[in-house]
């Protein structure tokens, strides 16, 4: 055993770019630069890239910013904070260079099956962290034997769905709202499309239990709430369970602030001498 434990310590670090350096990322990067063992931190991308280097220059490490493009030759993982348009340019490389990505933004996967095929066929590697949600690993155990339903309610202060894609396609106006009111009800894969900002949590429900066309979701947008909130509901043969959990908003109403935490918890369970958890 010490001699599995110093050949672990001696292997390189792991190679970290980010991809998108808003709440979520720059979260990412100061935790990374704090120190992460078996990982470190070496570039970073954004829109805009004088901003991003602002940003990063605060750091106590050097860390390049490049191009999307430019990321992939330059580290072994990336991790995906980025708007959900812009996944497949993040991610493809890597994959197709045997490489692993952390993505955020999985409800954008349901549009790429292309990504999931080069991962297989390059022995690439997508990870999806929990972020915001609770109880996947008891999903993922239910999902080998048989799920009979999976059912997940959302709730959402107000300010966390104003703008969304299917709201503004059936004129929904939420903005003047005095109670709460369902915005939305059907598949993970139609809250995916409608919803690409707000229900990434949705999507990695349902890839951990029954697909995105089972999995069932509602969305409330609720003017008395400060805090986002999910309650998952499955019925297997296994086990039946509920779950729920109340998520403080990050700087992005959209996003809680658990979902960085999540990722960064993923690392560290990826080197970390013993895992917990399914």
């Amino acid at each position: 055993m010490a001699g599995m434990r110093q050949s672990l310590s001696l292997r390189p670090p792991v190679r970290v770019a980010i991809a998108g350096l808003g709440a979520i990322g720059m979260q990412l990067a100061h935790s990374l630069d704090r120190g992460i063992p078996g990982y470190r931190l070496v570039a970073a991308s954004a829109s805009d890239k004088d901003k991003a280097a602002e940003r990063v220059g605060r750091l106590s490490r050097s860390v390049a910013v490049v191009d999307i493009g430019e990321l992939e030759p330059l580290s072994d993982l990336v991790i995906e904070c980025a708007p959900a348009k812009l996944l497949a340019d993040i991610v493809g490389p890597f994959l197709r260079a045997g490489k692993s990505a952390m993505v955020l933004s999985c409800g954008a996967l349901l549009d790429h099956d292309e990504l999931l095929a080069a991962a297989r066929r390059y022995g690439g590697q997508i990870i999806v962290p929990s972020g915001a949600l609770l109880g996947l690993d008891a999903v993922t155990a239910a999902a080998e034997g048989e799920i009979r339903s999976v059912r997940m309610i959302t709730r959402k202060p107000v300010k966390g769905l104003i703008g969304a894609p299917f709201l503004l396609q059936h004129d929904i106006r939420i903005d003047n709202l005095t109670a709460p009111k369902r915005v939305f009800s059907g598949s993970a894969r139609d809250a995916a499309a409608g919803f690409p900002a707000n229900v990434n949590v949705a999507v990695a429900l349902a890839l951990a239990g029954i697909g995105p066309d089972r999995t069932m979701i509602e969305i409330w947008a609720d003017p008395s709430l400060t805090r986002n909130t999910h309650r998952i509901e499955v019925e297997a043969d296994s086990a039946s369970f509920a779950m729920s959990i109340d998520n403080i908003p990050s700087e992005n109403p959209r996003t809680g602030r658990i979902t960085a935490l999540s990722a960064i918890a993923c690392l560290r369970k990826m080197t970390a001498p013993i895992r917990v958890g399914t």
